[in-house]
C-alpha cells in the first residue's frame, strides 16, 4: 500500500474552492492601503477630474449609483470597497464592527462610541460633520464665497429673502465631506429645527476643480435648507446640506422623507424637531457638502480656515462676546 501523500502548503490557496481563490486578491486589496502614486497623480489632474465628473450624464449616473449601492451582497460590497480604496483612503477603523451587506451600509456607517468628542463649551458651535473646510468668513452685502474670486448670493442659495436677511453680516463655513469620510451629520448645538425647504437642482461634483470653474455651483445643485433656533440665546442658524454627483439621497431625521434626487412631492415642511448638541440629524449616502450659517455677532473659532480638516464635534464658531 502506497503511503498517503499530504497536500503541499507552498500555495495556501491551492486547495480552496474556486470562489475562495477568486476572492483572495480582493481580500488583499480591501486592506487599508495608500493610493498608488500613478493613480494619485491622475486623480490630481484638475482639468481631467472636472471633465470626467461634470461632463457626463450626472443625474442618470447618480440614480444608477443609488441603485448599485443598495444591492445587498457582501461579496460585491467587498469587491466594490477594494476598488474604492484604490482612489480614496477609506478608514473603517473607527466604525462599528460589522459585516457590510451593501455599499450604502458602508457610506452610512455608524461610529463606535467615543470615536468623536463634542466640544463641551456652551459658547461653541461644533462642526456638524467630519469635513475639509472650504470657503468661510462673513456674509457681505448678501454675498459669500464659493472659491477664491467666485461669489454667489445667499438669497439664491436659501431661496428665501427672509432667511437671507437673518444672516446678513453673519458668518458661514463651507464643509466638504469626501467620499471616504464619515457621512452622518449632527447638531452643532442644542437646537430646534422648525422648517426644512427642499430645492431641486442638478448633481454637479462639488470638489475644488468644479468650484473653481462653475459659478454659483451650490445654487445649481440639489439641496435642503434647515432653519433652526438655538436654545441658548434664541439665535437663528441654518444648515444647508448640498447634494452632488453620486449622492443618491439625503436623510433628515426631522422629516419622515428620504430626499432622493429630483424629489417629487412637497418642497417645504414645518417641524418642531429638537436635537441636543452632537445628536445625529441625518446623513448623506455619499460625500458632499454642508454650509453652516450663524447670525451677525458670531465669529469663526480659532484655526478655522480653508483646507483645515475637522472631525465632527470640534469647534466651528463662537457665540458673540
Amino acid at each position: 500500500m502506497k503511503p498517503r501523500r499530504f497536500p503541499s502548503f507552498r500555495n495556501p490557496f491551492r486547495h480552496l474552492p474556486l470562489a475562495g481563490r477568486l476572492l483572495s486578491p480582493l481580500r488583499r486589496l480591501a486592506r487599508p492601503r495608500r493610493l498608488p502614486n500613478p493613480l494619485r497623480r491622475i486623480a490630481a489632474i484638475e482639468s481631467l477630474n472636472f471633465l470626467v465628473t461634470n461632463r457626463i450624464p450626472r443625474v442618470a449616473l447618480t440614480r444608477g449609483m443609488g441603485w448599485y449601492s443598495a444591492i445587498r451582497s457582501p461579496t460585491l460590497t467587498r469587491a466594490s470597497l477594494a476598488v474604492w480604496r484604490l482612489f480614496s483612503e477609506v478608514d473603517l477603523s473607527d466604525a462599528e464592527p460589522r459585516r457590510y451587506r451593501s455599499l450604502q451600509e458602508v457610506f452610512t456607517r455608524r461610529l463606535v462610541p467615543g470615536a468623536r468628542i463634542v466640544d463641551p463649551h456652551p459658547e461653541v458651535l461644533a462642526s456638524p460633520s467630519d469635513a475639509i473646510v472650504g470657503a468661510c468668513g462673513r456674509v457681505v452685502d448678501g454675498l459669500l464665497l464659493q472659491a477664491k474670486g467666485s461669489a454667489y448670493r445667499l438669497e439664491d442659495l436659501l431661496r428665501s429673502r427672509e432667511a437671507a436677511q437673518e444672516f446678513a453680516n453673519g458668518v458661514y463655513v463651507t464643509l466638504r465631506l469626501t467620499s471616504a469620510m464619515y457621512h452622518r451629520f449632527h447638531a452643532p448645538h442644542d437646537l430646534t429645527v422648525d422648517r426644512v425647504t427642499y430645492v431641486s437642482g442638478d448633481a454637479y461634483n462639488v470638489n475644488p476643480p468644479a468650484l473653481a470653474r462653475l459659478p454659483g455651483l451650490f445654487c445649481r445643485n440639489e439641496r435642503a435648507v434647515l432653519r433652526a433656533t438655538l436654545e441658548r440665546g434664541g439665535h437663528r442658524i441654518a444648515l444647508v446640506p448640498v447634494a452632488a454627483i453620486l449622492v443618491a439621497s439625503i436623510r433628515l431625521h426631522c422629516i419622515d422623507v428620504l430626499l432622493r434626487l429630483r424629489h417629487r412631492g412637497p418642497d417645504a415642511w414645518e417641524c418642531n424637531a429638537r436635537h441636543g448638541k452632537g445628536e445625529e440629524m441625518g446623513w448623506f449616502e455619499h460625500g458632499s457638502t454642508i454650509i453652516v450659517f450663524a447670525p451677525a455677532g458670531f465669529t469663526l473659532a480659532p484655526g478655522i480656515a480653508p483646507g483645515r480638516r475637522l472631525r465632527m464635534g470640534q469647534a466651528l464658531m463662537q457665540w458673540p462676546a
